[in-house]
């Protein structure tokens, strides 16, 4: 087999740490990065050009809750197919790569999930890093939207099929109040990203659940007991700790901005990533569809049931990246970092993933200044966005 063309992004402006910088080439070869070099390095004339027209050259969006997209659900349908159309409907916003996500269902639910995230994987379908399991070893007090009929206790064929061998990374949501600490330690130690939500923990709990293995918060602030005073709760233990991750949804609704402002400020650099929790009608024509049996709606980017409960979001990482610009007032290469570098240091993906650099997997998101997506790579192959 012949090598790999090499080709040169040119006419880009590639983000830095520091802003965009113009005069930058970056040297893609097969799925990787190959170099960064300015425009005059002899290989960029030997190299096939493909030309950014000016755009904003970002690594692409890394999204570790995805419920669904393009109109799929993957609770429906975990099938490769599913994943696929799921993947292909965030492409369009960026998305290189996402852990779709499995909210509370059955057991024989969740092993077909695990199941078709490996086959999706083996089979290379762009995009697929690994899973989620939201659920359901949840607080009914904290339950949301999810079916609480469905919560139960993991007994050791649960642990068996999360700690069994994956092709990805495997994250999971559970209530630390629910779940006991060895349980907890037995899973963070067989390498499951696990994380706590839908949570109606204390503080104490909390940090308990933290010392056994705990690394990160799903949507913090969401489903899980607040910060007070004389109670600093689940929302209280994530800021405090300086080790763990918080997942944000930055869509103006699921939490104030000045809120999202306060775990930013509170958290280390590099803590704080962007998430969606995005459900079918991101990237599809229907504003609706069916989970748990209840008929959700969006509307103005909002998905909820008829009595008012969140469902999900119906946001995109595009518009979580300018909302974090825009809305938050966080400089572009931050609200980058957040969509890229640091979800892949979450899930174990950061030497490979989530940045421009040599070696790295050529994901991209090609974005102007309106900061909309115009043009998505994965795995060095481009995407161009209609």
């Amino acid at each position: 087999m012949p090598p790999s063309p090499l080709i040169a992004l040119v006419n880009g402006r590639v983000l830095g740490d520091h802003g965009p910088r113009e005069g930058l080439v970056v040297l893609v070869r097969g799925k990787r990065i190959v170099a960064i070099v300015a425009h005059d390095d002899p290989r960029v004339a030997e190299a096939q050009k493909h030309d950014l027209h000016g755009n904003l050259l970002l690594p692409g969006f890394i999204d570790v809750q995805v419920n669904g997209g393009g109109g799929l659900l993957f609770n429906d349908s975990p099938t490769v197919e599913t994943l696929r159309g799921i993947a292909e409907a965030h492409r369009k916003f960026g998305t290189t790569g996402m852990l779709p996500t499995l909210i509370t269902d059955t057991a024989e639910k969740m092993r077909a999930a695990l199941q078709a995230v490996d086959d999706a994987i083996e089979q290379r379908i762009p995009g697929i890093l690994g899973i989620h399991v939201e659920g359901p070893f949840l607080a009914n007090a904290r339950k949301g939207i999810h079916n609480a009929d469905l919560f139960r206790l993991p007994d050791d064929d649960d642990v068996e099929a999360l700690i069994a061998p994956h092709k990805g990374p495997v994250m999971l949501t559970l209530a630390p109040d629910q779940v006991p600490l060895p349980v907890i330690a037995r899973l963070s130690g067989a390498g499951v990203v696990v994380v706590a939500g839908h949570t109606a923990a204390n503080y104490t709990t909390t940090r308990a659940a933290l010392d056994a293995g705990v690394c990160g918060f799903t949507h913090l602030y969401n489903a899980m007991t607040p910060l007070t005073s004389r109670d600093p709760g689940v929302v209280g233990a994530a800021l405090d700790d300086p080790h763990s991750w918080c997942g944000l949804i930055v869509d103006g609704h699921h939490v104030h901005p000045a809120t999202l402002r306060v775990a930013i400020a509170a958290k280390p650099r590099g803590k704080c990533v962007l998430v969606t929790d995005a459900m079918p009608p991101v990237g599809a024509d229907r504003p609706d569809y069916v989970l748990n049996g209840q008929t959700i709606v969006m509307r103005d980017g909002i998905c909820q049931n008829e009595a008012g409960v969140l469902a999900g979001s119906g946001l995109d990482m595009a518009g979580a990246v300018r909302n974090t610009v825009q809305m938050l007032g966080l400089p572009l290469a931050e609200a980058s970092r957040m969509a890229s570098s640091y979800p892949a240091a979450w899930i174990g993906l950061d030497r490979t993933h989530g940045r421009i650099t040599a070696g790295y997997q050529a994901d991209f998101a090609v974005m102007d200044d309106s900061l909309t997506v115009r043009e998505t790579w994965v795995g060095g192959v481009s995407h161009p966005v209609d």
